[in-house]
């Protein structure tokens, strides 16, 4: 993780600026695409969505340090899926996200996501590089245009350079590390980091 230190020593990223790139592509998702494949495996771009909304509600609740429900289940518990008013509900949590993650007391202290027990400011880190790799998952399915905010992608590929430095290169967090040149973009950088190909587009059905 690489946000900025305060001189008061409290490490600070303001999730904001991605949460809003992340609302509007969901903003451009057409009906007619929520069935579409996306570069998660096994997930329709509906699933994609109902994942978004799901992770920004638990780790709202992980950075106010509201433990329960949404903090303790596990992503790979269900299938997730958007209900009725996902149009209304994923831009509402996402900046109800954004805000909570602004509270210095969010980085310090323990919290929990999906049932594991970290350190608030990686809670932070894993926050950013959800709605980064996730944005970017997005906007791959739909055929939109992504550039994710700059500080959310270096904190994003910092996280999971160093998860694949601790697995000894091979095994990224999300599955394997897929080889991208040193030279590539930061963003093809951590999506390779990501376990995805910064290739994939989407299958012409």
């Amino acid at each position: 993780m690489s946000p900025q230190d305060t001189p008061d020593r409290t490490p600070t990223l303001d999730l904001g600026p991605q949460a809003r790139i992340v609302a509007r592509l969901a903003e451009g998702v057409g009906d007619a695409a929520l069935e579409d494949p996306t570069p998660c495996p096994d997930m329709a771009v509906r699933n994609l969505l109902g994942h978004l909304t799901g992770l920004a509600a638990a780790f709202r609740d992980a950075a106010r340090k509201d433990l329960g429900a949404t903090t303790d289940t596990s992503p790979d518990a269900s299938v997730p899926d958007i209900g009725p008013g996902w149009r209304e509900q994923l831009p509402k949590v996402l900046d109800e996200l954004a805000d909570a993650w602004r509270a210095p007391e969010a980085w310090t202290g323990m919290t929990r996501a999906g049932g594991l027990d970290l350190p608030g400011a990686v809670a932070g880190a894993v926050a950013a590089d959800e709605l980064v790799i996730h944005g970017w998952d997005l906007a791959r399915a739909t055929g939109q245009e992504y550039t994710p905010d700059p500080a959310a992608l270096q904190a994003s590929h910092g996280f999971l350079a160093a998860a694949a430095e601790e697995s000894d290169g091979g095994g990224g967090i999300f599955g394997p590390v897929v080889p991208v040149p040193d030279d590539a973009p930061l963003l093809d950088r951590a999506v390779g980091l990501s376990g995805r190909d910064p290739g994939w587009t989407r299958p012409v059905l």
